[in-house]
């Protein structure tokens, strides 16, 4: 998937300090276990973090809000291959929320999963939009849907 590099030190530091004012989109595909009942959602909660430093979903303010978007592009095999955008980068953020919805991303041994048919998580980063912060440019780096996700959807 999508990663970014910072190529050097005062570069880095620029990018974390403003983090979340340079990105624009974080977008990502999730293979997820089951059939979602409603096809396209916005999930908002708030994450905090247990004893064993696993993120949980709760309604109680005083955790980091997390808002992630999703709409099923696929269903077949007893799987969903789902478009989710994400309106802030919490830890662990969309692996939660898919379990919180009932459908585990693939793979996923933190996060409630049952079975393993991509021997990997089933969790890309697709799009990043970010603006560069010396230069203002709006910059999107792609990556497209691995052949091995979209192979559970063929009949």
């Amino acid at each position: 998937g999508v990663l970014l590099f910072a190529k050097n030190i005062k570069l880095h530091s620029m990018l974390r300090m403003r983090w979340n004012e340079l990105v624009e989109k974080r977008e990502y595909v999730a293979v997820c276990e089951g059939v979602f009942e409603k096809k396209e959602d916005t999930v908002v909660s708030y994450l905090r973090e247990n004893a064993n430093n696993l993120m949980y979903s709760t309604q109680d303010p005083s955790g980091q809000k997390a808002i992630t978007k999703y709409k099923v592009e696929k269903e077949g095999n007893g799987y969903s291959l789902v478009r989710v955008e994400i309106e802030t980068g919490r830890k662990n953020q969309i692996r939660v929320h898919m379990q919180t919805l009932g459908h585990p991303i693939v793979g996923d041994d933190k996060y409630g999963y049952t079975k393993n048919p991509l021997e990997r998580l089933g969790l890309h980063a697709t799009c990043l939009t970010i603006m560069h912060p010396v230069t203002k440019e709006l910059l999107t780096f792609r990556s497209s849907i691995p052949a091995v996700f979209r192979k559970l959807f063929v009949k």
